[in-house]
């Protein structure tokens, strides 16, 4: 990764280690590998009780996060069990500024990752407006996926106009045309240019290449992404 031009990362995957490592021993693998973690993804624990999430071993992950300067600790994802109504979104919006205050103590800033599932309203309320509007604007930021806002028929930049500054993560993956599916930024249909265009209005510090399933080789994939984006004044 670092060899194609990426030295800045985000994880997924902590259960009390890194991929089976310590803190410092992972931590040392990227700093020799030339790569720099900016941000962590983390579930929240309270179905499958996993390790290493905002219900069980938090205090932990967060104390690991620190360790390594990571800047960003994020909420990634909610199964399928948790999306099935808006009790457990209310829910789910005391849990995330639980977590963002342990986060705040060790200088860290908390979020939470969007899909497309936190769109369609529930008892007509959309949960994804009720998290931004019922968290702590300075302990949970959101962290926009590009491709689920549009995989949701949702404009992020009316999401970055109507939340200023709440939204310094982004997560950059296109969309092919006809399947919908992944593809590497710059093939697709979704106009980047557009949305970069209200990056200050967002409050963007950082974005990440993402592409969940690739067609090609990942690094060949990561490779197509690069040679699109290094022509862009992102």
């Amino acid at each position: 990764m670092a060899g194609l031009g990426y030295n800045e990362i985000e994880l997924f995957g902590y259960n009390g280690s890194f991929f089976g490592h310590s803190a410092k021993d992972f931590g040392k693998m990227c700093s020799d590998a030339g790569l720099t973690i900016i941000s962590s993804h983390y579930d929240t624990g309270r179905i499958d009780h996993a390790k290493g999430t905002l219900v069980n071993g938090w205090d932990q992950a967060v104390e690991d996060a620190a360790s390594l300067k990571i800047k960003y600790m994020i909420c990634a994802w909610l199964l399928p069990e948790e999306r099935v109504n808006m009790n457990l979104y209310k829910e789910l919006a005391g849990m995330l500024n639980t977590a963002g205050e342990t986060c705040k103590k060790a200088h860290i800033q908390f979020g939470y990752h969007s899909h497309n599932f936190e769109f369609p309203s529930l008892n007509g309320i959309v949960p994804y407006d009720y998290l931004i509007e019922n968290t702590d604007p300075n302990l949970v930021k959101m962290e926009a996926d590009l491709y689920w806002f549009i995989k949701a028929k949702q404009d992020p930049v009316k999401y970055f106009n109507k939340y200023p500054g709440r939204f310094p993560l982004w997560h950059v993956k296109d969309m092919e045309k006809g399947t919908e599916d992944f593809t590497e930024v710059g093939q697709g249909t979704i106009d980047f240019d557009r949305i970069f265009a209200a990056r200050k209005t967002a409050g963007l510090q950082y974005w990440f290449v993402e592409q969940d399933e690739c067609k090609h080789d990942p690094f060949e994939s990561l490779a197509i992404s690069r040679d699109y984006l290094v022509k862009k004044n992102y």
